[in-house]
């Protein structure tokens, strides 16, 4: 039985760090790419970062969507089977649900990684960005 976990979410200031972490079990966690999702309230879940499986180019390789590629650092842990995504300079905007997600295995790292349809998703952990 797959599942994903998500944890670290809290109420930050902004400019604050935060470091999100999602375990993994139920599923042979290096050959499958594995991202990071957020939904803001009131707005549509999207994409932040993901990285490759064992199957794909770079094994660990991280790839970001536009908005996170400065603030945002993901991490895939292999010997825990976990995933990790660190954000920097929180900002308010940052306030949302944060996801990990897993695709089926195949799905490559990627710009087109996002389009695909999640077979797995986490229950979320929630960052609070105020002051």
């Amino acid at each position: 039985q797959v599942q994903l976990v998500e944890s670290g979410g809290d109420l930050v200031q902004p400019g604050g760090s935060l470091t999100l972490s999602c375990a993994t079990s139920g599923f042979t966690f290096k050959y499958y790419s594995i991202g990071w999702f957020r939904q803001a309230p009131g707005k549509e879940r999207e994409g932040i970062s993901c990285v490759e499986s064992m199957d794909g180019g770079t094994y660990g390789g991280a790839f970001y969507k536009d908005f996170a590629k400065t603030r945002f650092t993901m991490t895939r842990n292999n010997n825990e089977n976990s995933v990790s995504l660190r954000i920097d300079n929180l900002e308010p905007d940052d306030t949302a649900v944060y996801y990990c997600a897993l695709p089926r295995r195949g799905v490559v790292c990627g710009e087109m990684f996002f389009y695909y349809d999640m077979e797995y998703w986490g229950e979320g952990t929630l960052v609070a960005v105020s002051s």
